[in-house]
């Protein structure tokens, strides 16, 4: 592996440590996205001969030597005399990033094309927050960036096998939901049915990555449970028994944490990294006590969004070999798509609640958990119409707010939970309901979301990685950094929803 693929905590080791533990950065994310100045070997010998001086500063030396970066938007200033649509039209450029150089030691993995960043602490690209920031590229006309970004993720699997988190080296241990065959076919909305074949090779690649191990040709099935009747699903997996690099300091100190409670803390950080390319980094939905970060047991759970994603990504592969003609291919993955269909009936749904769960991945019994995973079996038209009359009523009854739907019914304190709600998760409950007919609730929540980005853009000038919908007077938190600006898949997803 070259020096430009290794992560920041192998490639500055000890250097990397004294930094992160000694909070000279607030947010530990800082120095894991600092650019070195010199190569890393050369700071390693500089670092080393310099430390042993009784006058050493070890933050002077990190400036020194590193560009240490900034938010995207920092040097931006919002005008709230505009619409909040104005605003993020005028934003898309500032999130934009140009295609990158190669810079030795950095941790960003360079990209061909421009692309759009969350915003924020967040300035590089992120898997599947970019399908939603692409819904409002494609409303903002700006099609030719929403290309470039389906090229970008399609050179990030034929260079590295799959598409991490982000582009990071610290990424290169575990994706995140793959929205891949959703983007494609988006762009395909665009550029026509010819994109199908265009992106075949890609489809095919990042597939075989959830799916490695499943027919039995391995010795690990990373990402993929065998059922006792020979079914397959998938979980979110990530093999690394360490804290992460940029979450360094914390995920120390839960170390001593998880063996006072009994919790092997490798096993913790395999599943805190699992979590994390969950997306939903964290949430009670994968804490066997609802609220306890080293009781998270994700790599042992089934979850039910995971599973629908992988059967949309089977149909969109039965479609990309129709188009291209291939007449076993297309009726090996309709079969696939089918069975995990039945599956999913079979065992997400938990008629007693009248909700999708997640499943346990042993005992394949529901989990108790209620949260906004389970609507998307209506997002893809996997529920029977009877199934999705009751998840509608149990989401109008618990989960819609005043400034829309919250994304759990847990109150833990993480920021995937009560009372915050997200933007991603509106537009799959919006679309799901008006895949059965359910629009008036579904524009009853959809105006609330919108309005409450609107009130919180007139008082703050800025769209949030996330909203407290349940009292939109309070600022959403939880989780382990402040509420972060930009933003992303929020403009995304508004102008998608205010264009619908």
């Amino acid at each position: 592996m070259t020096k430009n693929l290794v992560s920041p905590d192998i490639l500055f080791g000890e250097l990397f440590c004294e930094v992160q533990l000694s909070r000279i950065f607030t947010d530990t994310k800082t120095f894991v996205d600092a650019v070195p100045l010199l190569s890393p070997e050369n700071i390693l010998m500089l670092y080393r001969a310099e430390k042993e001086k009784p006058d050493f500063n070890l933050e002077q030396f990190v400036r020194q030597y590193f560009d240490i970066p900034e938010s995207a938007t920092s040097h931006f200033v919002s005008d709230t005399s505009m619409t909040t649509k104005a605003h993020i039209e005028r934003l898309w450029d500032v999130l934009t990033c140009p295609a990158d150089p190669l810079v030795e030691g950095s941790s960003r993995l360079p990209l061909p094309h421009p692309y759009v960043v969350p915003g924020g602490r967040f300035r590089e690209i992120f898997y599947w927050d970019s399908y939603f920031t692409m819904l409002g590229l494609q409303r903002s006309g700006r099609n030719g960036l929403v290309r470039g970004m389906v090229d970008n993720f399609a050179y990030l699997i034929d260079t590295y096998g799959f598409i991490p988190n982000g582009n990071r080296t610290y990424f290169l241990t575990r994706s995140q939901p793959p929205f891949f065959s959703l983007m494609v076919e988006l762009l395909a909305e665009i550029d026509g049915a010819d994109v199908f074949s265009e992106y075949l090779p890609q489809l095919e690649k990042e597939y075989a990555y959830w799916m490695a191990g499943g027919s039995g040709d391995t010795a690990v099935a990373e990402h993929v449970v065998t059922l006792d009747t020979g079914g397959l699903l998938n979980r979110y997996w990530d093999p690394t028994p360490t804290p992460r690099p940029e979450a360094f300091r914390v995920e120390s100190e839960l170390r001593t944490e998880a063996r006072f409670l009994g919790v092997d803390p490798d096993n913790m950080y395999r599943n805190l990294r699992a979590a994390c390319e969950s997306g939903w980094d964290f949430s009670s939905r994968w804490m066997t006590d609802g609220q306890s970060i080293p009781y998270t047991i994700t790599i042992d759970i089934l979850p039910v969004d995971l599973n629908t994603l992988l059967f949309s990504f089977e149909r969109t592969l039965a479609k990309a070999y129709r188009q291209s003609g291939q007449e076993m291919p297309t009726a090996e993955f309709t079969r696939k798509a089918e069975a995990r269909r039945q599956l999913i009936q079979a065992l997400f749904w938990d008629d007693q609640a009248g909700f999708y769960k997640d499943v346990h991945g042993s005992t394949l019994t529901p989990l108790p958990a209620l949260t906004l995973a389970g609507v998307f079996p209506l997002f893809f038209q996997i529920a029977t119409f009877e199934q999705a009359q009751r998840v509608h009523d149990l989401l109008e009854q618990e989960f819609l707010q005043s400034g829309g739907w919250v994304t759990t019914l847990k109150q833990s304190g993480q920021q995937w939970d009560w009372p915050n709600g997200w933007a991603p998760l509106q537009w799959i409950v919006y679309q799901g309901l008006l895949n059965y007919g359910f629009t008036a609730t579904a524009r009853k929540a959809r105006d609330r979301w919108l309005m409450l980005n609107d009130k919180v853009f007139q008082v703050t000038g800025k769209m949030m990685e996330k909203y407290n919908v349940v009292d939109d007077v309070l600022v959403a938190g939880g989780g382990k950094y402040p509420n972060q600006d930009g933003f992303g898949w929020t403009n995304g997803v508004y102008l998608a929803l205010l264009h619908s």
